[in-house]
Order: structure tokens, then C-alpha cells, then sequence
């Protein structure tokens, strides 16, 4: 064959030039593996290929599964690319495996590769639906129209969604009790959903002999087919109530009794209602339409009985009405609903009797007030009592008494009431506050048992001027050298009020004392100056002191005051007096006689 010289370029360049080799390429496929298979194991489930593979050269398998945990799943023989798995698989633990596939030289080292092989779990259907969200209870109204959904149950299924193993079917396989029907309920195949499917009128909370159902659901995959797995779980159906009966009384008429003066719960109203006990379809209210304009009376709801406590909250006087009528009304806390209505039998009337008792006499005034002058003679009289017996159709004699009379003043005629003194009043007793004595009297009537009333006397005592006044301090010291002769500063104070009391006459009792030693200067109306005029020797003088109150006629006082002259010597107080001449002022004024009689 002869070439022409363009086919002999072209052959003389396809053997000159270089010509790239092509990549080796490994091949494979996606491994598919149903879940739990059973032994023997391993077992082989795919083949990688490498057709330009060197020689000598292996391959290698790597990823989770392999050398990754969960380690050993998966290996690959490194001479023929043949893929085992050595154990059973479970797609709802792991469902697929992303492994990579290289091949290496007799040294280890990567000569193509990796390249991805993705093995797939089979689902199988071994997975059961489950519900998960119990308990599942729920709530339909009585009286509810056909159709009212009650609530949703959902069950779980492992397996994969996207096959009919996971494809779910609800359906009721019990209900209890089945009456009045044993269809009271249907569930949505699909979605779960629970109706009802009865009338209203079946739907009646108080016909029914359990207003509690229990729904057994079960759900099943394989779209609802005799092969799916199935689950169960109870649904709890419970028929609320609704006010659709009003409570009614069981008597038209009660009848009470209750002692005068008495409070408190005096009779209970018992009432019927159909609805339920834990709603305010059946709690009662109770309300008192007519006979309390006095408000006397109350009425409150027993929580637990739902009875109505009718009681007394102001005493009632048998004097003034025994007996009582009232009319009661009761309603229930919620509303009824439109179509019933309250009728006769939610009041009722309740006639109350007041019994008599034998009540204390009362004083009136109470508390009494007098006013007296303290020191009114013995047998004075103060005034009469009064108490009256509210038992006025009763014939009845009163009598008197002392109760409490702390200082034992008074008296008190038993028949009349006249009270008298026994003793001189006195306003400065420790009994009196304020001026005031307080006494208490009895009064107690001829029942029987005889009853008692306790009136209170308060007397107002005006003062008069039997307290003499006293001064303070009585002791005073002084220095024997001092420049400055004041003495003391002397108070004084009287039990009396005013004007029987300050301004005080400050004197010394002259007929005991020299004028030239001793002197008092007034400083206001209860407080003046005592001083020397001259010093004195270390000893202790009494100097006789008169006070004198304003009062008409004036009460006089007449204190020692005990001064003690001591010495003064390097800012050292010495008033011991032992040793020294101690003198009286009586003394001292006669040996000033003395001294001036030898002059």
C-alpha cells in the first residue's frame, strides 16, 4: 500500500507526537440491601470494577461502616472489588451508608480514587404504629350538633415514609359503655380525626348512664390491608355538661326556729340539680327576695352540699315580732341556656319563729355620770338608778347590787336604786383617773333563771383644798468659806388642782430662826431662793421651812430643811459633821440671845 504524503504526515505524527493516556476509571454502583437479613454472613452485595487496574495494585474500602464507626459493616476483598456486609442491617437505625472506594500501589498509596459508594438500606415493614402523645382525652359538649369534632389522634410509624409501610389507617375497634348507641363516634381513616355521629338528643349528659367514653383507636400501615402492622391507645370521651336544668327546691315551705339575741346558721335550704356537681351549672346561688328589710338575716352557699345556709347576722327581739317570714330565691352561677328557663319551684318561703328568752335588765343612761365635791359628807346621795327589763310582756321585779366599787365608797339600795356614800370621797385616791371614780352596778331581774344587766356610774370628783402643799428638795449643801451664799433652790408642789394649789408663800418659820442668818426670796408662783447672809461653821443646820397654797382658806405646810455646811478645801468637799458643833436653828437663836445679852 502506498501512502500519499498526507496520509504519511498523518502516520508520521501519530508515531512522533505524544499521545495522552486516558484516567483509569473504577466503577460502581449504588449497593441495595433489604434490612434484617439472617445469616450466613458475610455475604456479598456488589462488585467494583477497574478494567485498566496495574497490576499488583488493590483496592481499598473507607467510610462509616468500615474504618469509622460503626466499624466492620462493610469490607471489600482488595484483589476482585467484591463489597460484603458482614452483619444484619436496620434501616430505621441507619438508612443509608456513604462509603469510598480507592485502589493503591504495593506501598499503600492512592493511585485513583476515592470515588463514593452509597449503599442503601431496604426498608422492610417491622415497625409497629405507635400513638406517642397519650393519654388522650378530650371534651364534646352535651347537646352537641352531628359532626362536632372532639379531638385528633395521631400514631407514629418507623419505618420509611415513603412506602406503604409507614402508611397509616385509624379505625375504632371499641367503645364503652355502647349504649345509647354503639356508635356514638367515628374517626377520620386518615387523619384521625374523632366526630360525633349522633344526634344531639342522644348526646344528653344526664340520660346517659356514664358520661365518660373510652374509644379503643388502633391505626395500621400498609394503607389499612390484612398484611399492615397495628397499634392501639384508649381515647377518653367525656360529655361536658352545660346549664340546661335550672336547681330546684325541694320543700316550698322550711321552717326555722331561733332564740332572740342569737346569730348564726338557723335552718338549711336543700335544693335538686340535675347538671354536673363540678360546674357552676349546678353550684347554687342563693338570694333573699322578700321579708329583711332590717337585714337581718343572710344567706351564703355550703360549697360542698350546695345547700343554702340561711342565718340570724343581727339578734332578733321577740318583743318586737316573733316570727319572720322570707322569701328565697336560687339561680345557678352560669347562665341557662337559651331554651330553659327558672320556674315556681327556684323559690321557696321560710317561716321563722323567735323563742322568747329571759334578757337582762338594761340601764339606761348607761354609762350614769354625777358630779360631786370630794369630801361630801357620809350618807350623801348621788343619785337613782334605772334599769328597765326588755322582757315587757313579762311581769318582773328588779333588784340592785354593787358590783365593782374598787375603794369602797358606795352604797346602793337594792329596791330603788339609790345610791349613797359610805365613806369620804377623796378625787387625790389612787382609785380616781383623771377625776373620775368608776363604780359598776348590777340590776337583776326575778326570771328564771334570773337574768343580769351590769350599768356603769361615772363620777366626776371636784377638787377642794384639803391637801397642804410640801416642798423639795429638804436636803441642801453649802461651803463654810463660800463668796456665793445662795443656798438652795426650793420647789414646791400640791395634790389640789388650781386654784387650790400655786402661787405658793415661800417663809421660814420665824419663831425659831434669826432674821440675820437666813433668808427666802420668791422666784415665781412655786419656786424660791434660800440664802445666808453671813457664813456658818462646818455642821448641819435645820432651818424650818412654811409653804402655803392659794387655796380659800389656804392649807399650810411646815418642812425642815436640812442644810449641811461643810468644808471646802482644795476643791475636796468635806460634809462630814463629826466633830463639829451641830446645831439646831432653836440653838443657834439662843446663843445669838446669849451674845446679845452679854453686849
Amino acid at each position: 500500500m502506498i501512502l500519499g504524503s498526507w496520509d504519511q504526515d498523518i502516520f508520521k505524527f501519530a508515531r512522533t507526537s505524544p499521545v495522552p493516556r486516558q484516567k483509569r476509571s473504577i466503577v460502581v454502583s449504588p449497593i441495595l440491601i433489604p434490612e434484617n437479613q439472617r445469616q450466613p454472613f458475610p455475604r456479598d452485595v456488589g462488585k467494583v470494577v477497574d478494567s485498566d487496574r496495574p497490576e499488583g495494585s488493590k483496592f481499598r474500602l473507607t467510610g462509616k461502616g468500615v474504618d469509622q464507626e460503626p466499624k466492620g459493616i462493610f469490607r471489600i476483598n482488595e484483589n476482585t472489588g467484591s463489597v460484603s456486609v458482614t452483619q444484619t442491617l436496620d434501616r430505621e437505625m441507619i438508612a443509608t451508608y456513604q462509603l469510598f472506594v480507592e485502589t493503591t500501589d504495593v506501598n499503600g498509596k492512592t493511585l485513583e480514587g476515592p470515588v463514593p459508594l452509597e449503599v442503601i438500606v431496604i426498608d422492610q415493614n417491622d415497625n409497629r404504629p405507635i400513638f406517642r402523645e397519650g393519654p388522650y382525652v378530650g371534651h364534646v359538649m352535651e347537646g352537641s350538633p352531628t359532626g362536632t369534632t372532639v379531638m385528633r389522634m395521631t400514631a407514629f410509624d418507623a419505618d420509611d415514609p415513603a412506602t406503604d409501610n409507614a402508611l397509616l389507617r385509624y379505625n375504632i375497634r371499641q367503645q364503652t359503655p355502647d349504649k345509647p348507641s354503639p356508635n356514638m363516634f367515628y374517626i377520620d381513616p386518615e387523619k384521625g380525626d374523632i366526630v360525633t355521629v349522633v344526634s344531639p338528643a342522644l348526646l344528653d349528659r344526664e340520660t346517659l348512664e356514664n358520661p365518660k367514653y373510652e374509644l379503643i383507636i388502633e391505626a395500621q400501615d400498609m394503607a389499612g390491608l390484612d398484611v399492615g402492622l397495628t397499634g392501639t391507645a384508649t381515647a377518653t370521651i367525656m360529655i361536658d355538661d352545660k346549664n340546661d336544668h335550672s336547681p330546684k327546691f325541694t320543700k316550698k315551705e322550711f321552717q326555722a326556729t331561733v332564740e332572740e339575741g342569737a346569730v348564726g346558721v338557723i335552718v338549711n335550704l336543700t335544693v335538686e340539680d340535675k347538671d354536673d356537681p363540678a360546674t357552676g351549672a349546678w353550684r347554687a346561688a342563693y338570694t333573699i327576695i322578700n321579708g329583711n328589710p332590717g337585714q337581718s338575716f343572710e344567706i351564703h352557699t355550703n360549697p360542698q352540699t350546695n345547700e343554702g345556709m340561711l342565718s340570724v347576722v343581727k339578734p332578733l327581739d321577740y318583743e318586737i315580732s316573733a316570727f319572720h317570714t322570707l322569701l328565697i330565691k336560687v339561680e345557678n352561677e352560669d347562665p341557662l341556656v337559651p331554651d330553659v328557663s327558672y320556674g315556681p319551684s327556684s323559690t321557696a318561703t321560710v317561716h321563722i319563729t323567735v323563742l322568747d328568752v329571759n334578757e337582762g335588765p338594761v340601764f339606761y343612761p348607761d354609762p350614769m355620770t354625777v358630779t360631786r365635791q370630794e369630801n361630801i359628807s357620809v350618807g350623801s346621795v348621788l343619785l337613782t338608778v334605772n334599769a328597765t327589763d326588755p322582757d315587757s310582756l313579762q311581769h318582773q321585779t328588779i333588784r340592785y347590787s354593787v358590783y365593782k366599787d374598787p375603794a369602797g365608797w358606795l352604797n346602793i339600795n337594792p329596791i330603788n336604786g339609790t345610791v349613797d356614800t359610805m365613806a369620804v370621797l377623796d378625787r387625790e385616791s389612787p382609785f380616781v383617773h383623771n377625776s373620775v371614780y368608776t363604780a359598776l352596778f348590777l340590776a337583776i331581774d326575778s326570771g328564771n333563771p334570773p337574768a343580769t344587766g351590769t350599768g356603769t356610774l361615772l363620777i366626776t370628783l371636784e377638787d377642794v383644798n384639803d391637801n397642804a402643799p410640801f416642798i423639795y428638795p429638804t436636803v441642801a449643801e453649802v461651803c463654810d468659806d463660800a463668796k456665793n451664799l445662795s443656798v438652795v433652790i426650793l420647789g414646791a408642789s400640791d395634790k389640789d388642782l388650781h386654784p387650790n394649789t400655786d402661787p405658793f408663800k415661800f417663809e421660814i418659820h420665824k419663831q425659831a430662826v434669826p432674821d440675820k442668818v437666813w433668808k427666802v426670796s420668791k422666784i415665781n408662783n412655786t419656786h424660791a431662793l434660800v440664802s445666808l447672809l453671813q457664813n456658818l461653821n462646818k455642821a448641819n443646820y435645820h432651818l424650818p421651812i412654811m409653804v402655803t397654797d392659794s387655796g380659800k382658806p389656804p392649807m399650810t405646810n411646815i418642812t425642815d430643811l436640812r442644810v449641811q455646811v461643810c468644808s471646802c478645801k482644795n476643791s475636796k468637799v468635806d460634809c462630814n459633821a463629826a466633830g463639829a458643833l451641830h446645831l439646831s436653828m432653836t440653838s443657834l437663836l439662843l446663843v445669838s440671845l446669849f451674845t446679845l445679852a452679854c453686849k
